[in-house]
């Protein structure tokens, strides 16, 4: 995990809180149908959580999104250069 450079939306002096991002978790998991199933959601989250391209434990250095909430959505990819990580 990697925690020494800003990632590409912020600043290094910016995160979130665990409790924040479970809160954003949380009011998407609300709406099931615009939600990946849970079994691809913790394949994403796995993948991310191998990256090294993951800052902070939460944020994407490519395209600086909290990765909990960016693999909720089924019409998100893994924005890694080369190809996702993502399977499927």
């Amino acid at each position: 995990m990697q925690t020494s450079s800003p990632c590409k939306g912020c600043s290094a002096d910016v995160h979130a809180t665990r409790e924040q991002i479970e809160k954003m978790v949380r009011q998407i998991s609300r709406f099931p149908e615009a939600c990946v199933p849970d079994e691809v959601y913790e394949s994403r989250l796995a993948a991310c959580s191998s990256c090294p391209s993951l800052q902070y434990g939460s944020t994407c250095s490519h395209c600086g999104c909290f990765v909990e909430v960016r693999a909720k959505f089924p019409d998100k990819t893994c924005p890694a250069p080369g190809g996702s990580r993502w399977a499927g």
